[in-house]
């Protein structure tokens, strides 16, 4: 008999459910159309669904008629973005993550206080990106990028990561760059998020307990493609969009099968991914794990409460 192990926290952080509820109030309270620079978050069903309602998603701020209303993702933008949307007198309406923001603060500060900052992070990543438009910043993605690092010993150094990535990987990381830069400064709280370090503690639990882990997620989301890294130490891990691309063949395989979820994926997707294993196995039994608690929310936007109070 199969069984499913549901692991919880999964799915939708504080980040993520404040910068969609942000764009579907956007697309209420002011003129149609609504543009939304970059994916809102990194999943391609809630893309697909605001597309479908209408939202226009774009990758330069130039293609934007000026006075337009504009929602900036999730992921934040680099000062430049901010600038000539202001030029352009658009409505700007920051869904930036204020974990996010908080390491653009960081950023901005370390660079003013004449630290040499370092951002362990993913090249091209957007939120990488828009970090690294406060202030010259290194940028390093492995150990190995550590070598080219060459500041002088007396000069001060910062360190800041991305919010999505590993937590085990960035710490073998900072561990290296402490031993290189015995003045290496790090922010007071860790930039890993909370939904990312619970996240990956989760799967790593799940991982133990089954023969295989499917992380829903889309291939552009880093924090589920952590999660797919993480378990696939343990066990088979597979990472997918939906329940369209596990096969019944795959499912017969498996007696114990894991379902962990990223944190841009919707839950229907989880259930429909659900109701797929147990049409195909009707016996099959579920059984939910709970490794930690989350009641985190985030305030919305002060351009949507004032939109709201009008």
């Amino acid at each position: 008999m199969k069984t499913i192990f549901l692991i919880k926290p999964r799915g939708f952080c504080a980040g993520v459910s404040r910068a969609i509820k942000t764009l579907e109030l956007t697309q209420k309270l002011f003129k149609q159309p609504i543009y939304a620079f970059n994916e809102i978050v990194h999943n391609k069903h809630v893309v697909k669904n605001f597309k479908n309602k209408g939202i226009l998603f774009i990758k330069k701020i130039d293609n934007i008629p000026n006075s337009s209303t504009i929602v900036f993702s999730a992921h934040g933008v680099s000062p430049k973005i901010k600038k000539i949307a202001r030029e352009k007198k658009l409505n700007i309406i920051d869904a930036t993550c204020p974990l996010v923001n908080k390491t653009h603060i960081e950023a901005k500060n370390f660079n003013k206080l004449g630290y040499k900052i370092i951002l362990i992070g993913k090249k091209n990543h957007e939120e990488v990106e828009g970090i690294m438009g406060e202030a010259p910043i290194n940028l390093i993605e492995n150990l190995n990028e550590i070598k080219k690092l060459n500041f002088k010993t007396n000069k001060k150094i910062a360190c800041l990561t991305q919010t999505t990535l590993s937590q085990d990987e960035t710490i073998k990381i900072i561990t290296a760059l402490k031993q290189k830069f015995n003045n290496l400064t790090l922010p007071p709280k860790k930039n890993i998020c909370y939904a990312t370090q619970n996240r990956q503690n989760a799967v790593k639990k799940l991982a133990k307990l089954v023969d295989i882990v499917i992380v829903i997620g889309s291939k552009n989301s880093s924090n589920s493609n952590k999660l797919k890294e993480i378990a696939k130490k343990i066990t088979t891990t597979i990472l997918i969009d939906s329940e369209k691309e596990v096969s019944k063949t795959i499912l017969t395989q498996y007696e114990k099968i894991g379902i962990a979820s990223g944190a841009s994926a919707p839950e229907y997707l989880v259930k429909e991914l659900i109701t797929k294993i147990k049409k195909a196995f009707p016996n099959t039994q579920i059984n939910e794990i709970k490794k930690n608690k989350e009641n985190i929310t985030f305030p919305l936007p002060l351009e949507i409460k004032k939109a709201q109070s009008n």
